[in-house]
């Protein structure tokens, strides 16, 4: 019987984060937050979209821990965000050892089905 090999990540936490990441527009935020700290409204306007839609994909991206916020220290009112770039770093080394091709092995021998035709 052949046994799953321990995967080199935490595969939950990391289908978590792919999942978020995965949407279109969650994605262009993290490029445009990766120029540096940006606001709704700038957000909004370079996307081209609502602000309670930015706010909505905000929200899923701090909820999974990857986008950070800060208010204005003068005017509460402003929140400015930015990469958390903690959890960027994590997520770029879980992301590389999942799809470290040096994990490939030769195939396994042990197979005892017969071996497939050959196409003419």
């Amino acid at each position: 019987m052949y046994t799953i090999p321990a995967a080199p990540v935490n595969m939950e936490k990391l289908a978590e984060a792919l999942q978020v990441v995965a949407e279109p527009t969650r994605l262009f935020i993290l490029h445009l937050l990766m120029e540096g700290f940006q606001c709704n409204c700038e957000l909004g306007e370079a996307l081209g979209v609502p602000a309670n839609l930015v706010s909505h994909h905000l929200r899923a991206l701090r909820e999974a821990g990857l986008v950070n916020v800060e208010r204005d220290a003068n005017d509460a009112r402003w929140a400015y965000y930015s990469v958390n770039a903690d959890a960027l770093e994590e997520l770029n080394r879980a992301y590389g050892a999942f799809f470290d091709l040096g994990r490939q092995r030769p195939r396994r021998k042990t197979c005892t089905l017969p071996a497939a035709p050959e196409k003419v």
